[in-house]
């Protein structure tokens, strides 16, 4: 038996939640006998592809082909089902990113696969079944689903598992999967990324704020803190359609969800949208100067406080402890 996980890169990078569901997969070969492939789709160099041995991969099949460069999820699903008949492997695994939502039911079909979406745990197998827990309800409770098909489908909930490194390279094999130019009907012809900043959905701590900031002109506290802490910004639904920051850093239920060890919400007061995309953050901290505000039953820590006052104090002690650390 084998367990095949697809492992995205990003201009040649492995990304942080793809190595996350190479360990989980890894983990659960370790546990019931069986080996850890991955498919690598795009261009990327043979250190960065046989690094997937720390995690315990033991193969990787790679299609260096610069036509997986862009994202296609017709033909990545395509190429994902071809590389698990290869291995014949029983289990297929991938993130639950924004990318594993397009491609993780269309693998399900091509491979007639039951599929579970934002498995939370590692997974029960028992007599051919296999069962796992996701989060459901926007987080307020968990459920357990279970898949009795012969091939199954499992995609990860992105920061629900740590990455566990240890020693070991894995082998890589060349894989040219059977797609021709017709298979990208469609053609990307420029690609706007934002630059500088760590992606939302890759980030450990995210710096958060809210209409309790007045305006954009005070939104150098957020990214001051960011800065200091190396992690990303984000915003509340209402802040960004009012134009004071992008939708890419809107956060909650209609937008970005996220998963990070630390989420600090300044003058957010946290409805029950904007929770329901962050409640699932490891620490959450919140700077709000209304001691009802609804974030901070949510809250980990909170301080009651006009964040005008608190955050450049907060900035400061930071860097204090950056300094002396």
């Amino acid at each position: 038996m084998a367990i095949l996980t697809f492992v995205e890169v990003s201009e040649g990078k492995i990304k942080k939640a793809s190595l996350e569901a190479a360990a989980y997969s890894s983990k659960i070969a370790e546990t019931s006998g069986a080996e850890s492939v991955a498919v690598v789709l795009g261009e990327a160099s043979a250190d960065e592809v046989s690094s997937l041995g720390k995690v315990g991969v033991k193969v990787v099949y790679h299609a260096a082909d610069a036509r997986f460069n862009t994202f296609n999820s017709k033909v990545y699903s395509k190429a994902i089902a071809e590389a698990a008949d290869k291995a014949s492997a029983e289990l297929v695994v991938l993130s639950f990113n924004q990318n594993g939502k397009f491609l993780g039911p269309r693998i399900a079909v091509r491979l007639s696969a039951g599929y579970i979406p934002g498995a939370s745990e590692l997974p029960v197998l028992e007599g051919g079944k296999l069962s796992a827990k996701k989060n459901v309800f926007s987080g307020k409770a968990s459920a357990t689903y279970q898949i009795v098909t012969a091939k199954k489908v499992v995609a990860l909930t992105p920061n629900s598992f740590p990455i566990v490194k240890g020693e070991g390279t894995a082998t890589v094999e060349a894989f040219s999967p059977s797609v021709s130019d017709a298979d990208f009907g469609v053609k990307v012809k420029s690609v706007d990324k934002v630059t500088g900043t760590i992606p939302l959905t890759e980030a450990e701590v995210v710096v958060s704020g809210g209409r309790g900031l007045k305006g954009p002109e005070n939104w150098w506290m957020i990214e001051d803190l960011a800065k200091e802490m190396g992690a990303a910004t984000a915003c509340s639904r209402p802040v960004a359609d009012v134009d004071w920051r992008p939708h890419h850093e809107h956060v909650g239920q209609t937008g970005i969800t996220v998963r990070p060890n630390l989420y600090i919400a300044v003058g957010i007061s946290g409805a029950i949208q904007h929770l329901a995309g962050v409640n699932q953050s490891k620490v959450i901290v919140v700077i709000n100067n209304d001691p009802e505000a609804p974030f901070f039953k949510a809250a980990d820590y909170g301080i009651v406080g006009d964040a005008f006052e608190v955050m450049p104090k907060l900035i400061e002690e930071y860097k204090k402890f950056k300094a002396a650390h």
